[in-house]
């Protein structure tokens, strides 16, 4: 038997090899009971609060058997005699499995940071999310080139002249995609100066809609009637945008006429009743009532207040409760509203 052992297969005997697969299936097997048991015991106390253990439960779920499967042969093979090309090329392999494993490890582990902050901070600061997503993005791109060149640096591929070709063709690319990259920027300055965000009322141009994603290339907005209306973000950028979500106090300016056979003493009684009509309301602050024109056909009163929230509906409510009772005050006091009349003067010619 040890006579079979000692037979030598490629500058190694079976005694070498046999051990060299032996060590190679314990350490997947000793892996495997290991993720096995990480797994169990980090599920078992995980909740939705637990960043940390949620992290630790995906980036040993995301080690893949073929990168454990090349560590293990490696290793196995470190007992065994062969050739330095043969080494090396057993160690690139190796270093290049592990490098795309490490890769894989942040990328998850920066994924889930991402969503748990991303989730907390949807309630807490909506304007944040944007700014999120876009570095996710842009993190995660930047983190696979990375990879990408550690592993062809491992390949014997000279990096540097390649970012040194990569400079001079992107600059030719950034030519041909000027369109691409200019929307791109401006969804950065989107997530940096934060003009909007998600959730937000805007009106661009005559168009009026919510604002419902923010995209590397196009903002969407959900109109009024129901539409999505989708604008290129430098084209967005380069338009007037009124934003109504950041209108925290809404200025209302309202006229209303009564007739000309109203006496003085009701006249000086008008802004009064405005007054109380406006300041009867939750959430107002009257600013000023005023007898501001003689018009064609009415005596013109201009009223100002200010209502504590942006809501429409909130203010159309608040304006039609200030309307109903101001017609109860003008009933009161015998007041007519005024409404467009016309006045002939018939005069008989002498004689």
């Amino acid at each position: 038997m040890n006579d079979y052992l000692q037979i030598e297969i490629a500058m190694n005997s079976l005694q070498s090899w046999f051990t060299s697969l032996v060590i190679a299936a314990a350490i997947i097997l000793l892996a495997y009971v290991a993720k096995h048991i990480i797994l169990r015991r980090v599920q078992s106390m995980l909740d939705d609060k637990q960043q940390a253990l949620r992290i630790v439960h995906d980036v040993v779920k995301q080690t893949r058997w073929l990168f454990v499967i090349i560590l293990a042969l490696s290793l196995g093979t470190g007992v065994l005699e062969m050739q330095e090309k043969i080494r090396t090329v057993i160690n690139t392999i190796t270093v290049i499995a592990l490098l795309i494993q490490m890769g894989l490890w942040a990328s998850v582990a920066f994924r889930v940071s991402i969503e748990h902050y991303r989730e907390r901070q949807r309630t807490e600061n909506p304007a944040s999310v944007t700014t999120i997503n876009i570095l996710n993005f842009t993190t995660r791109v930047l983190l696979w080139v990375i990879v990408l060149l550690l592993v062809l640096d491992n390949l014997g591929v000279n990096i540097t002249a390649l970012v040194a070709g990569l400079g001079v063709g992107g600059v030719a690319v950034a030519l041909a995609v000027q369109t691409i990259l200019s929307d791109l920027l401006s969804s950065l300055s989107i997530a940096l100066d934060k003009p909007f965000v998600i959730g937000d009322f805007l009106m661009v141009g005559d168009m009026l809609g919510s604002v419902e994603y923010v995209g590397l290339k196009t903002t969407r907005l959900r109109s009024l009637s129901g539409e999505q209306l989708v604008f290129s973000n430098t084209d967005l950028l380069g338009s007037r945008i009124r934003n109504f979500g950041r209108m925290y106090e809404r200025r209302v300016a309202f006229n209303l006429g009564v007739t000309y056979q109203t006496t003085r003493e009701q006249i000086r009684k008008v802004p009064a009743i405005i007054r109380e009509a406006i300041e009867t309301q939750d959430r107002t602050r009257f600013d000023r009532s005023h007898f501001k024109e003689y018009g064609a056909y009415s005596l013109n009163f201009e009223s100002v207040y200010y209502i504590n929230g942006p809501d429409y509906n909130q203010y159309m409510d608040i304006q039609q409760a200030i309307n109903l009772t101001i017609h109860e005050g003008f009933e009161r006091e015998g007041i007519d509203f005024a409404y467009p009349t016309q006045t002939l003067v018939l005069q008989q010619a002498a004689g």
